[in-house]
């Protein structure tokens, strides 16, 4: 082996460095895209809050030179005659680029002129090449950079799937607090301030060697070992400290059958929801305190507060015994129960299903959902309070989205951790009661339903809102579908957003003299429905006139469109009178039938995420089915 090919070179690098003008290829063994919502969400929590920590109102962009710098961690490349290729941190990378597009179109929004470009593609001899450099993304790519969406299709594979998901989640990630002028100065950080270690190597052997070093040798122990290791060194009796090791281990296990990160998650959720009492408020200079401390590492939260925990004082732990036997059981059964939950659409646990589709970072709902717990509540109890919290976030997360607002972690974090100790060890009716005061103290009314339309960034919840209110008057009118039937691809032919109004401005000039108005108005979602892909596509360009007897074969909300709908069905026209909601058919669909329309999915929406509302299909549940 030659000097050069022996080399290894490493150095820090910025954002910057690492990716302007640079394309990479993807070895062979890290080929997929796979991070999820959880990855994204923390990525970009942690560094908008780093940013905002160091940023105070009135710096110039100069003074940015002073803030501090944020590790993002170690990148490994290999450097090959075509060019350099990605052994070891794709995911990041991929993440980071698809950061850029959403950056490059949200300065565009506030007319800055910061030139990212470079960062997310090559343009050697005038071709351009994205610098994450795989074939089967290009397309995606190309679509998210130049129109901020794509839709994937069934030739798309998992990677590309997934980007297209993971950019959505971005968008609902990123705060508000950064949606104005700050956003000059975070991009100058986030551009020159945040810092990988680049590690290149100029050999096959080397580069592999470097790539199975930092994923299978010299682990550190994790926060989850240490707290173990604290734990069961303060029993005394070896007996007994071996059995609380097996019991230990057989519930990391099943957290592990989730994923291998599953039991961090878990403590953390736990520890939040029961014992932390401090919140870091905004600011520069402000330091961590018991929520902040146990997101990062919480084995050493606990060791500095054991008090907090009921176990004692640092000298001597007597309530171990009550927390690994009661207290640690409950809550990781509490807590998998949750997770079961959210995978299936489950009876008395509807909405903990439902804000897995639409809802707030798992940083803050899984500790919302375990606050009210108390060890002496049994199944009944413990369904009843998770479902009454996911509801309020539900609630919560809807109502602010018709309002065209967000929820990112680091925007709410505050309120959030807050309710946490407001709702801790509370009853079910006690529960409910403080939930509701709450929603209506943070002020998220249904006011923006009457303008809520669909655009380039919102489509999943329009499609989460669609088959919420298809599913909810079937289900009232003793239909057997569900969310699933509409929403989940896994459940029978998927279902696509469809347009009552075709995309023929001409037609609709009597009420429209701008093709602008027209659009927004088309785009509204009570001119909106969920059809089947195919049925959907042969529809688009019809008349309105056309459709109607296509509508008629079609879910009851679109049947509800024609006359046929209101005859010899008693189930749905009791639907109607019982829960006052006024369906009519629209033999003709104008302007006016479109506002009809807004005002009656509004109405169904306040009925749905209203809590008297899920207390009458609580009670309605076990409705027999009929065919309408």
């Amino acid at each position: 082996m030659s000097l050069l090919t022996n080399k290894i070179d490493a150095d820090d690098r910025t954002v910057e460095q690492v990716l302007k003008d640079t394309a990479y290829e993807i070895d062979y063994f890290q080929r997929e895209y796979r991070w999820g919502e959880s990855h994204i969400e923390q990525l970009i929590t942690d560094l908008t809050s780093a940013f905002l920590h160091e940023y105070t109102d009135g710096d110039t962009r100069e003074q940015g030179k002073n803030y501090n710098n944020y590790y993002l961690g170690p990148l490994v490349f290999i450097e090959r005659d075509s060019g350099r290729s990605i052994i070891d941190g794709q995911q990041r990378l991929t993440s980071l680029i698809l950061f850029l597009i959403y950056l490059n179109h949200l300065q565009q929004e506030f007319g800055f002129q910061e030139n990212l470009k470079p960062m997310i593609y090559s343009d050697p001899r005038g071709v351009k090449s994205f610098n994450i450099r795989v074939q089967e993304r290009v397309h995606c790519l190309e679509q998210l950079f130049t129109h901020g969406e794509y839709e994937p299709t069934d030739s798309d594979d998992e990677s590309t799937a997934n980007m297209a998901a993971r950019y959505e989640d971005i968008e609902s990630a990123f705060p508000d607090d950064l949606r104005n002028n700050k956003l000059q100065h975070f991009l100058d950080w986030f551009r020159h301030n945040v810092i990988l270690i680049e590690i290149v190597a100029y050999s096959e052997e080397n580069a592999y060697t470097i790539f199975e070093t930092m994923n299978d040798r010299g682990l550190s122990l994790t926060s989850t070992e240490m707290l173990k290791g604290y734990i069961l060194a303060n029993i005394h009796d070896s007996d007994s400290r071996q059995r609380e090791n097996d019991n230990w281990r057989a519930v990391i296990q099943e957290l592990h059958r989730w994923s291998k990160d599953e039991d961090q998650t878990f403590f953390q959720a736990w520890l939040r929801s029961q014992y932390a009492q401090t919140i870091r408020t905004a600011g520069v200079g402000t330091k961590n305190q018991d929520f902040e401390k146990i997101g990062t590492r919480f084995h050493t939260w606990v060791r500095d507060n054991p008090s907090k925990l009921n176990l004692g004082s640092n000298h001597a732990l007597p309530g171990l015994t009550e927390f690994l036997e009661k207290d640690f059981p409950f809550f990781s059964d509490a807590y998998l129960r949750i997770l079961n939950a959210q995978k299936k659409l489950t009876d008395g646990l509807e909405h903990v299903y439902y804000i897995s589709h639409w809802g707030i970072a798992s940083s803050l709902s899984y500790p919302l959902m375990l606050a009210p717990l108390t060890v002496h509540d049994d199944d009944s109890e413990i369904n009843q309070k998770l479902n009454t919290v996911a509801h309020f976030i539900e609630n919560f997360t809807v109502r602010r989205s018709v309002n065209y607002r967000r929820f990112a972690a680091s925007s709410i974090r505050y309120t959030m951790y807050t309710l946490v100790r407001e709702i801790r060890n509370l009853p079910s009716v006690k529960l409910e009661s403080v939930l509701q005061n709450k929603l209506k103290e943070i002020g998220e009314n249904w006011n923006g339903f009457d303008h809520f339309g669909m655009h380039g960034q919102n489509k999943r919840f329009v499609k989460f809102l669609l088959a919420r209110i298809t599913s909810f008057i079937e289900n009232e009118s003793g239909i057997a579908t569900s969310f699933n039937t509409y929403y989940d691809v896994m459940f029978g032919k998927p279902f696509e957003i469809e347009h009552i109004w075709a995309d023929s401005f001409e037609d609709h000039r009597t009420d429209f003299e701008q093709r602008d108005d027209f659009d927004r108005a088309r785009n509204l979602i009570g001119g909106l429905l969920l059809i089947p892909r195919g049925t959907n596509q042969s529809l688009g360009a019809m008349r309105y006139d056309e459709k109607l007897k296509h509508y008629s074969k079609e879910n009851l909300l679109a049947k509800s469109l024609c006359e046929i709908a209101y005859q010899n069905n008693p189930n749905f026209t009791n639907m109607c009178e019982h829960l006052n909601i006024d369906f009519r058919p629209h033999n003709v669909f104008h302007m006016e039938d479109l506002q009809l329309r807004q005002q009656l999915y509004r109405k169904i929406a306040e009925t749905i995420w209203s809590f008297d509302a899920r207390v009458q299909m609580a009670v309605r549940a076990d409705a027999t089915s009929t065919v309408v």
